[in-house]
């Protein structure tokens, strides 16, 4: 049973699976108009809501802020990758994470992902962070959304996503190539390294190109939240 917290993350999650919510629970007299939205949206699944003072929610969120709300979930689902892929949508486009460790940048990957109405999002088995209250929360309720798959081994699952007719493009800071000179029309896998290393080494030599978002300024790279936004922005662009 997983925790989340905040208006956007708790009423996302009842619209799309209230079957899998077990209890709401409200700061006792709230007025805000989005929360009286919710209980009578959980009214209307028949899932169960009960008022608490504020000092609980507080300390059920750890400090974090609530927004006066909050729900107890079954975890977040996942799928298998062949479950993914036959569902994909011509032309085609995923997201493969190679290791993004911080909760954050999870979150905020994901509503960019559903945004961009990726068909998938592929995660590591190990070196990831885990699907917490605080990857919901930072997705705006994006997660909720967005189809997600563990993989145990993120090179095998660029060949898997070759044979089924991908175009596998790995986002890293020193390619001489810049994204827009790639052509992301065809079935594209979008591949994102981590916060500190990038791509791993055998990860990037499976990638059938690597490209760049060029940098004017000093910084030397993107967060690597900000580069899945706008390069899943420029797939768009590009599919008009």
């Amino acid at each position: 049973m997983s925790l989340l917290y905040g208006i956007n993350p708790v009423a996302e999650a009842l619209k799309a699976t209230p079957e899998k919510i077990e209890r709401i629970c409200v700061e006792r007299g709230q007025k805000n108009p989005r929360i009286q939205e919710i209980i009578e949206l959980a009214r209307q699944n028949h899932v169960r809501v009960s008022f608490e003072d504020k000092s609980w929610l507080d300390r059920k969120a750890q400090g974090e802020r609530h927004q006066g709300i909050l729900c107890y979930s079954a975890e977040m689902t996942t799928y298998a990758a062949e479950d993914i892929l036959e569902q994909v949508k011509s032309p085609g486009l995923l997201v493969v994470l190679d290791g993004i460790e911080d909760p954050h940048n999870l979150g905020a990957i994901l509503r960019s992902a559903e945004a961009a109405a990726a068909d998938g999002v592929f995660l590591p088995q190990h070196r990831s962070a885990n699907l917490s209250a605080t990857v919901v929360k930072a997705s705006a309720g994006a997660a909720s959304h967005v189809k997600l798959a563990r993989s145990a081994n993120i090179s095998q699952l660029i060949d898997l996503l070759k044979k089924k007719g991908f175009w596998v493009a790995g986002l890293d800071a020193e390619a001489g190539r810049p994204i827009w000179k790639a052509d992301l029309t065809v079935p594209t896998a979008l591949v994102l390294g981590s916060e500190g290393s990038g791509l791993h080494r055998l990860v990037k030599q499976k990638c059938d190109f690597l490209v760049s978002l060029p940098i004017r300024g000093n910084v030397g790279s993107y967060n690597v939240s900000v580069a899945a936004g706008i390069a899943l922005y420029e797939v768009l662009r590009q599919r008009g």
